[in-house]
C-alpha cells in the first residue's frame, strides 16, 4: 500500500480552503450500546457545526441511527428481519433522530432541515437534480440539512444494501459540490491490516488516489446495528476523490468535526490524484445500474482509449434486463467493468442486435435513426486498460 507521510501543518494547509462539507455519522457513533441515541455526540457535533457556520462554512449532515433508535424505543434487542418490521422501526426512530438534532442545534441558534432520500431519488437524474436544488436552497437560508435514508419507505436499502448511508453520503457530496466528505465511525481510520487480527497494524494517515490494494486490507462486515464496514467507507471516499475533492475517515467517538477540519492529525485523509470527473459523469459512475452488456476486446479499446460510442457489433452478451434510458454497465469478457452509460435500447432489443453491423440493425429493428447502444455523451469510462 502506498502512503505519503504528511505533517500536521501540511494537512492544515490542504484543508484551509474547505468551504462546504458533508459529514456522515455511522450508527455506531450516533447510537449508544442500549439502542438509544448518543446525545453527547450529537450535542458536540452541533457545537462544532455552529462554530464552523459562524466561520462561513456550510455543512450538511448525513446521519444513520433511525433503525437503532427505533429499536431502543420499541424495546427490541435484535434488528428486525421482516421488511414491515424494519420500516415501522425506522418510522419510530426517524422522529427521535430529528428531535435530537433539532434540540442540539437550537441551543446554538441554528436551524436544521430534514431531507429524506432513497436510492431511487439519487438514481433518477430528474429527482437527483431536484434534491440538489433543495439542498442548495437550505444552504442559502442558513439551514443545516440533516439527510438520511428514508428507511420507513425504502425496500431494497433495508433488505439488501450494506453501507447504504456511506454511499448516500458520497452522493450527497456530489449533490452539493462539497469540498470534503467526513466519515465518522467508531474506528480511528484505515489501518495497514486488520487491527483485530494483527497487533502490528498501523494507522494509514494519508492516501493519494485509491490504490486497489487498499481494499485487500479490510473486511466487509458491520455490527448488529450498523450495516456497513470499512470497505463501504473506502468506496464512498473513492467516489468523492474521483470528483477531485477530499475525504476523511475518522473516529467520531473521540474526534470532533471542528478538530478534523482544523487539521488535527487524526483519521485517514484521502486526496484526489490528477484525474477527476465532472458532475454528470460522477452521477453516471455511482448511480445504481439496472443491467449491463459484455463487449469484445475491440470494443474495450474503442471505449477506453478511443472515446467511442458503444455499437451493437462489439456486444457479445446481455446481462439482466433493462429498459430504454436506464443506466447499464459495460464489462469486458473478463468481467471487468469498464464503463457505464444510458442505453438507447432495451435488453430485449440488444439481444436481437448484439454482434450485428449497423445495416443489419436497421433491418432487424426496422429503424433508420442509428444503431448506437450508448452514446459517448451518455457514458463514463471507469477502467482504462
Amino acid at each position: 500500500m502506498s502512503e505519503t507521510k504528511e505533517h500536521e501543518s501540511d494537512r492544515r494547509a490542504l484543508l484551509a480552503d474547505v468551504r462546504r462539507v458533508v459529514v456522515k455519522l455511522g450508527t455506531r457513533v450516533v447510537t449508544a450500546d442500549s439502542n438509544t441515541l448518543n446525545l453527547a455526540v450529537i450535542d458536540r457535533l452541533a457545537a462544532d457545526v455552529a462554530s464552523l457556520v459562524a466561520r462561513g462554512l456550510q455543512v450538511a449532515i448525513v446521519t444513520s441511527g433511525a433503525v437503532g433508535a427505533g429499536m431502543g424505543q420499541l424495546g427490541l434487542s435484535n434488528r428486525p428481519r421482516r421488511l414491515a418490521d424494519l420500516q415501522a422501526t425506522a418510522a419510530v426512530g426517524q422522529g427521535l433522530v430529528m428531535d435530537a438534532y433539532k434540540r442540539a442545534f437550537e441551543a446554538h441558534g441554528v436551524w436544521v432541515g430534514q431531507v429524506l432520500l432513497t436510492s431511487d431519488d439519487l438514481d433518477n437524474r430528474t429527482r437527483y437534480v431536484n434534491a440538489r436544488n433543495t439542498l442548495d436552497q437550505l444552504f442559502r437560508y442558513g439551514v443545516v440539512p440533516v439527510v438520511n435514508e428514508n428507511d420507513s419507505v425504502a425496500v431494497e436499502e433495508l433488505q439488501l444494501s450494506v453501507g447504504e448511508n456511506d454511499r448516500l453520503s458520497a452522493m450527497v457530496s456530489h449533490l452539493v459540490d462539497a469540498d470534503m466528505l467526513v466519515l465518522l465511525t467508531d474506528v480511528d481510520g484505515l489501518f495497514s491490516s486488520d487491527p483485530a487480527k494483527d497487533p502490528n497494524a498501523q494507522l494509514v494517515r494519508f492516501v493519494r488516489g485509491m490504490p486497489e490494494e487498499i481494499y485487500a486490507t479490510v473486511g466487509s462486515s458491520g455490527s448488529a446495528l450498523g450495516r456497513g464496514g470499512m470497505r463501504t467507507k473506502l468506496r464512498a471516499a473513492e467516489a468523492v476523490i474521483q470528483g477531485g475533492q477530499m475525504a476523511v475517515i475518522a473516529n467520531g467517538c473521540t474526534n470532533g468535526l471542528r478538530e478534523i477540519l482544523d487539521g488535527a492529525d487524526c483519521g485517514t485523509l484521502f486526496v484526489a490524484d490528477n484525474r477527476s470527473l465532472n458532475s454528470r459523469d460522477l452521477w453516471l459512475a455511482h448511480s445504481r445500474k439496472r443491467g449491463g452488456v459484455a463487449v469484445d476486446d475491440g470494443a474495450v479499446v474503442a471505449l477506453s482509449d478511443g472515446g467511442k460510442s458503444l455499437l451493437p457489433s462489439g456486444i457479445v452478451r446481455v446481462i439482466g434486463d433493462f429498459e430504454v434510458g436506464e443506466l447499464i454497465g459495460v464489462e469486458s469478457e473478463q468481467r471487468v467493468e469498464i464503463a457505464r452509460g444510458l442505453t438507447r435500447f432495451s435488453a430485449d432489443d440488444v439481444r436481437r442486435i448484439c454482434g450485428k453491423k449497423t445495416p443489419e440493425v436497421a433491418e432487424i429493428l426496422g429503424i433508420n435513426n442509428g444503431a448506437v447502444v450508448i452514446h459517448r455523451d451518455d457514458m463514463v469510462v471507469l477502467n482504462r486498460r
